[in-house]
């Protein structure tokens, strides 16, 4: 599918929660008319099928969709409408995003060796269970994490599939993003394991690099994306300002809740060393981040209900 890229023509003023939850629909209908398209085409390959299958659940398990919510907030705040010209192309960007996700998520769970993933079990865990309790050759675990990193291939394939058809420009951020993904989450693990000792994201309040993979494929690139789906390319360097405060207070905040890249080397820098005052300290860096996140939103040439929003947005992703 090939999507216009012409600004959006001026219309009615849309609640900011409407207009994005209008648009998240969407995204879940072309999710759900996705995977039950590919499972009807393999319903005579019992295998293929049982993969899809699986993966189908995981996705579809999902809450939030927080990465598609950023770049629908960045296209509708660009000017955009659930109506608009750019609208497909941010549903088929957004679901791209969330497939793009799942592959992340599913590659971690093996990495990390973990048993659940959004109430079910791991990708790897199911199709182990699935060797041993069939008596199949060779080591359950090993085929566990075999079939979990063929899923995460097929939500890539899926995802790049969706992409394929947005805008030239758009397709250049997709192409980045994938890039900046592979190559960020590879420099955040090799950091993680050479610095055990040193889990604080002290990085991220002296400022983002380009090699920082939460902060740009979390943020930047999908509100990017967002911006030039809408038409207004030009915002750029307005929403670029806006993640990179943003995404250190999500950082730090993700540190101090113990999310699940932090682990036990992070939870026992929390325990031992962050005493109250030290916690304190913390939280007001959080603040300070948010508060100036919502403040380049204010000075943005956004509609006035957008720079609302960013700002209330700011808020939501960092709240403790």
């Amino acid at each position: 599918m090939t999507h216009p890229t012409t600004r959006s023509a001026p219309t009615a003023v849309v609640a900011p929660a409407r207009a994005r939850a209008e648009l998240l629909e969407k995204v879940e209908d072309r999710l759900h008319t996705l995977l039950n398209d590919e499972y009807r085409r393999r319903t005579g390959e019992l295998r293929a099928a049982v993969l899809i299958e699986s993966l189908a659940e995981l996705v579809s398990a999902g809450d939030g969709r927080v990465r598609p919510q950023v770049l629908l907030t960045g296209y509708l705040a660009a000017g955009g409408s659930p109506e608009g010209p750019g609208a497909d192309a941010a549903v088929d960007a957004a679901a791209a995003l969330e497939l793009l996700d799942t592959c992340t998520l599913v590659r971690a769970d093996v990495y990390d060796d973990a048993a659940l993933r959004r109430g079910l079990p791991a990708l790897h865990v199911r199709h182990a269970g699935d060797h041993e309790r069939n008596g199949w050759a060779g080591e359950s675990r090993r085929f566990g994490e075999c079939a979990a990193t063929l899923g995460g291939d097929l939500a890539l394939a899926w995802a790049d599939r969706l992409a394929r058809g947005l805008p030239p420009e758009a397709v250049r951020l997709w192409e980045e993003l994938r890039t900046e993904r592979a190559l960020g989450l590879y420099t955040h693990e090799a950091t993680a394991a050479a610095y055990l000792e040193d889990p604080w994201p002290g990085q991220c309040i002296a400022g983002c690099t380009d090699g920082c993979a939460a902060g740009w494929y979390a943020l930047r690139h999908p509100l990017l994306l967002g911006a030039h789906l809408a038409g207004r390319p030009d915002l750029a360097d307005t929403y670029a300002d806006y993640a990179l405060p943003l995404h250190a207070a999500w950082r730090m905040r993700g540190f101090l809740s113990g999310g699940p890249e932090y682990d036990w080397e992070a939870e026992l820098l929390r325990e031992v060393l962050l005493e109250d005052r030290e916690r304190a300290v913390a939280e007001e860096i959080i603040r300070d981040l948010t508060e100036r996140a919502g403040r380049i939103a204010a000075r943005s040439g956004l509609a006035p209900e957008w720079r609302e929003e960013l700002a209330a947005f700011a808020g939501r992703v960092t709240a403790g």
